[in-house]
């Protein structure tokens, strides 16, 4: 991939084989999803606030929507968080454009470390995956905390608040009840946090690869990276190294819904018959369908409730930056997802340096 923090990524993950020798939308009917371009310019990055195509980025990455139709980016190679509103108007909301680090405060004076995934809860926090190992909480305001992990080394420890560790977790979702789930990706396995701070592992077990489906320790992933939250309370995850998405039941039940582990691709099909390529960011909607950023095929893929993937916009294998109706819309290797009640998705389009928005209608 052509972005410089999954390229640090491939880097440790070659040293790893070394070694060893990550809303209603949708329907029934087929779509037509036409993508425009919402915020930035396709090409150089940068850090600027504006409107429109006035706005710059440096590989924006995690992305979700408040209720008031606000967009929240962030904007990793910044170590930025970036908010637009429903007009197209782009501002800085918490760290400073080429200063990172890990410091909580206020505005410009907090500092992130290549933050990754973000989540909105029902009273407008935002909650943050911050690549030095710690999970960020942002006000209304732009107060930013550390909620758990302490930055540092990578490590996976089960506890409360700065007692927790992580390894470079990337994805987060919350649910109902105000507890976040997040895709700790080094550790490969799946963490939870209640309310008030207290980490435990969901599923997974640390430093233990692999593709298996079962009951909480007992599952396997491989890097995962995206993960949401559905209507009936399950997780879906883009267990990005495997090429599939799994789903978690609340109980912790894993399986796969779509994809087959070790043979990644671009096909649409259901269930095992489909192939993705390094799927990252995921999103659901209230419908039970799935949209997921198939980042190395540079394509949005939707997966019904019944596993059926199809392509809603752009083509396998056809890298660029335009506007226009399903295949013939093209992406760089785009890394988030969400999605609003409307039916729109939104896609941080990671390689260009922008914002898109898909219109979907039936």
């Amino acid at each position: 991939m052509k972005t410089r923090l999954w390229g640090v990524l491939a880097g440790i993950i070659m040293l790893s084989f070394l070694a060893v020798t990550v809303t209603a939308c949708g329907g029934t009917k087929k779509a037509t999803a036409r993508v425009s371009t919402l915020a930035g310019q396709s090409g150089p990055y940068g850090s600027a606030d504006g409107s429109g195509a006035a706005a710059r980025f440096d590989h924006p990455d995690g992305i979700a929507r408040d209720a008031a139709g606000n967009l929240y980016v962030v904007d990793a190679f910044n170590s930025t968080i970036r908010k637009i509103t429903p007009a197209g108007e782009v501002t800085t909301l918490a760290g400073q454009a080429g200063s990172s680090g890990s410091a909580d405060g206020s505005g410009s004076a907090a500092r992130f470390i290549y933050p990754s995934g973000i989540a909105c809860d029902a009273a407008g926090n935002l909650y943050v995956t911050d690549f030095g190992n710690t999970i960020r909480k942002i006000t209304l305001a732009g107060a930013v905390t550390t909620l758990a992990g302490k930055a540092g080394p990578r490590d996976s420890a089960d506890g409360s608040g700065a007692a927790a560790r992580f390894s470079n977790p990337t994805g987060i979702a919350g649910d109902a009840a105000g507890n976040l789930y997040v895709a700790d990706t080094f550790n490969s396995t799946i963490r939870k946090i209640t309310p008030a701070g207290k980490v435990t592992t969901l599923a997974g077990k640390a430093g233990s690869l692999g593709s298996a489906d079962g009951s909480g320790t007992a599952a396997r992933f491989y890097y995962p990276t995206g993960i949401a939250g559905d209507a009936a309370g399950n997780l879906c995850v883009a267990d990005t190294l495997n090429s599939t998405i799994r789903k978690i039941t609340p109980a912790g039940e894993v399986t796969t819904l779509a994809g087959n582990a070790g043979s990644p691709g671009s096909a649409d099909g259901s269930g095992a018959a489909a192939r993705f390529n390094w799927p990252l960011g995921i999103a659901g909607d209230a419908a039970g369908n799935l949209y997921v950023a198939d980042t190395f095929n540079s394509t949005i893929r939707k997966i019904t409730p019944a596993g059926k993937v199809t392509t809603l916009a752009g083509q396998a294998g056809s890298v660029g930056s335009a506007d226009g109706s399903g295949a013939a819309a093209r992406f760089s290797h785009p890394e988030g997802v969400a999605c609003d009640a409307a039916g729109n998705l939104y896609v941080a389009d990671t390689g260009n340096n922008i914002i898109r928005k898909i219109t979907v209608s039936e």
